[in-house]
């Protein structure tokens, strides 16, 4: 059974920076795609931003050059480096990991919050 857990989230003010982490334990082989999905109150869970395993990178328009994704394929991990943070990015950061072959392949973390307040 394959699982993620998330660390990293908390509370920080308009304009502050944050760093989220994401561990995969459990897989026999590397995550085809981690990605990284919020959910604030009253809302969908929304896609934030997405790494292949071959490095290929998608970001929300929203977050487009004030994010980063990584991620270390060795360990399974993906981080997001999130910076310039404004308070519409409160929300329930989710990890994910999926392969895209196997629809059952599709794991999800516990969710951490960040709050993004003075």
């Amino acid at each position: 059974q394959v699982q993620l857990v998330e660390s990293g989230g908390g509370l920080v003010q308009p304009g502050g920076s944050l760093t989220l982490s994401c561990v995969a334990s459990g897989s026999g082989f590397i995550i085809r795609i981690m990605s990284w999905y919020r959910q604030a109150p009253g809302k969908q869970r929304e896609l934030v931003a997405s790494c292949t395993s071959g490095g290929t990178t998608n970001y929300a328009e929203s977050v487009e050059g004030r994010f980063t994704i990584s991620r270390d394929n060795r360990k399974n991990s993906v981080s997001l480096q999130m910076n310039s943070l404004q308070p519409e990015d409160t929300a329930v950061y989710y990890c994910n990991g999926r392969d895209p072959f196997t629809p059952t392949y599709n794991y999800w973390g516990q969710g951490t919050q960040v709050t993004v307040s003075s």
